[in-house]
């Protein structure tokens, strides 16, 4: 079966920087796939470069077996990849229905009605605050509305970048538990997280990353037994 996607052989620069050296990683549909590594590492890159925001220096990206690396970020989502970025990047002056319906900016059909009422079902505090101004919801709040909007485009492939950061403990078991909900309405989910163990504990499969290269790989549950991983990233002696 060909993955829904396939990175081989990732080189990103930012300059004369390599950010990502030469890495390869897949994610089969129906997938929880997660990226761990300390800052600098080059999850975040990695995402930008799939989702078209950065063009890469080498190597090739493939999308249900069709090469993306030279597609515009909007064609990108047209054929079905979200990318709900580092840090939320919500529209605070808009209200929560107008970040939401801009989520579905390459869609022009009777369906988005439907897919609006999805997540207010997915997240009922958006509903309550839909003519509220985005800016005034708490992190969590922002989080659960980037994840929303996210959601709008229909994506087939959603990539999270960092969903828990900056939440609280209660914040952040709600967020982890919503990509299980995803998974299980059929959406497959590439998932950055400095959170290692919420991360794994999630996680079909995990690929570890540091200074641009891929040093581990395996099961969430076989990563979160590995002794160099639970010292490493599980605060774990």
């Amino acid at each position: 079966m060909t993955p829904m996607l396939e990175v081989k052989d990732l080189k990103v620069a930012y300059g004369k920087i390599l950010a990502v050296k030469k890495i390869s990683f897949s994610v089969d549909e129906g997938q929880v796939v997660t990226l761990i590594g300390t800052n600098g590492a080059g999850k975040t890159t990695t995402l930008r470069t799939i989702s078209g925001l950065i063009r890469p220096a080498g190597g090739e990206i493939l999308f249900q077996g069709k090469r993306i690396d030279d597609v515009p970020a909007h064609q990108i989502v047209i054929l079905g990849v979200a990318h709900c970025p580092e840090g939320r990047r919500i529209f605070p002056q808009m209200t929560v229905e107008e970040n939401l319906l801009l989520g579905a900016f390459t869609r022009n059909d009777s369906e988005i009605k439907n897919d609006l009422d999805g997540a207010y079902d997915l997240f009922p505090i958006l509903e309550e605050r839909r003519s509220q101004a985005a800016g005034t919801f708490s992190g969590g709040e922002q989080q659960m509305l980037a994840m929303g909007r996210a959601m709008m485009s229909r994506p087939k492939l959603l990539m999270l970048d960092e969903p828990s950061m900056g939440l609280s403990p209660l914040m952040m078991k709600k967020i982890m538990q919503t990509v299980k909900t995803l998974q299980s309405q059929g959406t497959t989910i590439l998932l950055v997280e400095q959170n290692a163990q919420a991360a794994l504990s999630l996680a079909d499969h995990g690929y570890v990353l540091e200074v641009g290269k891929i040093v581990l790989q395996g099961t969430g549950k076989d990563l979160m037994g590995n002794d160099a991983v639970r010292k490493a990233y599980l605060g774990e002696d």
